[in-house]
């Protein structure tokens, strides 16, 4: 395994609770993932990230930590990850742990000190606890909204059975934020860093990491409690990417540094503008950040276009670039987001879509994001076809945006169903016995990884091709890229000389250059060889 490998890496995105049950509880576990270690070899990406695996009280998915040097019973132990970590290097897979680092669970022994000591004590300062505003102190301390609806703000109640402070959450109210202004919070944090990278893994996913860098004096934000919590949309905020969480990060980087090879650290970054995204991957501070682009860029060539060129543009410093992904674990799988059809609820029947044309698609831009220069990240089931689920009864959603916000159609569980195995097994193998946690759509027989790897042309044989010619083609490792002039619904680019990547997202077929070689299509040609609509291909071109 080679020092700098994050640089041209792809990564698979692991949410534990869905890849792959060992125990027969119904939730994916440690076991269950190393088990199917095999998938994501042979698929061929260079590192797994993995969701939370820490004890919680699962109010937001594991991304409530009330321990963040355990694991929790639900995913199995110590001696399973560290077991993990083995086969996983064994696999010639390096493992990246998702950190959650703005906020502890409210179960977290800090928290639960601080809701016992008195206002003003060092257990309170490791939070951000404040008297309310208002008669009685009745009204929150300032105007800053939740990301999950709402105020970022909810009221204690003392011994006595009176209302007291009031404690922040950027998120759900489970999710008291951690106040990085104190020093018993950093040096923590750090010893949490060692103690995994003592354990053997290769690096973090860092959560949230702008929401660390509030202004702690709290001064009012100028927002709407229902407001839309939009980072990317707000010029300078004080709950969000201030200068200190760029202290925090140098010291992090210290730590990464500290180890040989180097820790890698990947960061979930939202914020507004390039610019401001720049100062996160500085040498002494982030290896790369995620790029939310594309996964916000509707089916378009013109905004595909503007996505990746807004990136592609960015002033970046030194070695480091940002990581692309269409899809995670808080976002629409694209097979739905590129399907036209009527919205859809969580709770009541399917939308009507058309999910073939959405897979088309997707497979198209999945193919195209694996094109592109600098690191890329398939979250789990892209590399299957999946689609986001979206009839799935009210009653089974865990995600803490529905309970917020009173809107099913927000929840995020819909990205989040177990993952379909082998149509001859219950629960098509996601389980080894007890049904999943979230029911798998019946039309997903047709799409288990075990028929996929059988089956020529299907979703997981494309994407191996792809992660193998990416690793192989010398033009896809640099950084070259040139864009085509090919049409308005065309999105065309070369990588070097002898190396192009067309898109055709217009209705009409695009005749393909005379004297280039298809390497791979995600979809057939036509007979006269054009490239159908919904379309990508990756051209050998000769040199001239």
């Amino acid at each position: 395994m080679s020092d700098q490998w994050w640089g041209h890496a792809v990564l698979y995105q692991v949410y534990l609770r869905s890849f792959a049950d060992g125990n027969g509880d119904g939730y994916g576990d440690l076991a269950g993932l190393r088990s199917r270690l095999g998938h994501i070899r042979d698929l061929g990406a260079d590192a797994i990230w993995v969701s939370p695996w820490f004890p919680s009280p699962m109010r937001d998915g594991g991304y409530d930590v009330a321990d963040y040097q355990g694991i929790d019973p639900m995913f199995g132990t110590l001696d399973d990850a560290a077991r993990l970590i083995a086969d996983a290097h064994s696999a010639g897979l390096r493992v990246l742990l998702d950190i959650v680092p703005n906020h502890t669970s409210d179960r977290h022994p800090w928290f639960l000190e601080a809701l016992e000591a008195a206002e003003g004590s060092a257990a309170r300062q490791r939070y951000y606890f404040r008297d309310g505003k208002g008669p009685g102190g009745s009204l929150p301390p300032n105007d800053w909204p939740s990301a999950f609806g709402g105020p970022a703000w909810s009221r204690t109640t003392g011994p006595d059975g009176r209302p007291g402070q009031w404690y922040l959450h950027l998120f759900a109210p489970e999710q008291p934020d951690l106040n990085w202004s104190c020093s018993e919070v950093r040096a923590d944090f750090e010893k949490v860093f060692r103690f995994w990278c003592d354990l053997g893994v290769d690096g973090f996913r860092l959560d949230a990491v702008p929401a660390i860098g509030k202004d702690a004096r709290l001064p009012p934000a100028g927002i709407e409690f229902n407001d839309v919590f939009s980072p990317s949309g707000w010029p300078e905020t004080p709950l969000w990417d201030g200068d200190t969480v760029h202290e925090v990060l140098r010291r992090w980087r210290d730590v990464a540094r500290s180890y040989k090879p180097e820790k890698a650290l990947f960061g979930e970054v939202i914020v507004n503008g390039p610019e401001r995204l720049a100062r996160y991957l500085r040498d002494d501070e982030l290896h790369s950040v995620f790029a939310f682009e594309l996964s916000r860029a509707p089916w378009s060539a013109p905004a595909f276009h503007a996505a990746i060129e807004g990136i592609l543009d960015g002033p970046w410093p030194g070695r480091a670039r940002p990581t692309w992904f269409l899809s995670s674990h808080d976002e629409v799988r694209p097979v739905t987001r590129y399907a036209p059809g009527t919205a859809g609820t969580s709770t009541a029947s399917s939308p009507v879509r058309d999910l073939a044309l959405g897979q088309a698609r997707a497979r198209a831009a999945l193919l195209l994001m694996l094109a592109l220069p600098g690191p890329a990240c398939i979250y789990q089931g892209e590399e299957l076809g999946l689609w986001q689920v979206e009839d799935l009864p009210l009653e089974l959603l865990q995600d803490p945006i529905v309970a917020r916000t009173g809107d099913a159609r927000k929840s995020r569980d819909g990205c989040r169903v177990p993952l379909p195995w082998d149509a001859g097994a219950p629960t098509y193998g996601f389980s080894t016995s007890g049904p999943s946690w979230l029911p798998q759509p019946p039309a997903w027989a047709s799409l288990t990884a075990a028929s996929q790897r059988r089956t020529p042309g299907s979703t997981f044989r494309l994407t191996k091709r792809a992660v193998e010619l990416r690793r192989e083609l010398p033009e896809l490792a640099g950084t070259g890229f040139e864009w085509q002039q090919l049409g308005a619904g065309v999105l065309a680019f070369r990588r070097g000389p002898r190396f192009a990547c067309l898109t055709n997202f217009d209705a009409a077929p695009l005749e393909l250059p005379g004297r280039a070689r298809v390497l791979l299509a995600s979809g057939p040609l036509s007979e006269e060889g054009h490239l159908p609509p919904g379309t990508t291909v990756w051209l050998a071109c000769p040199p001239g």
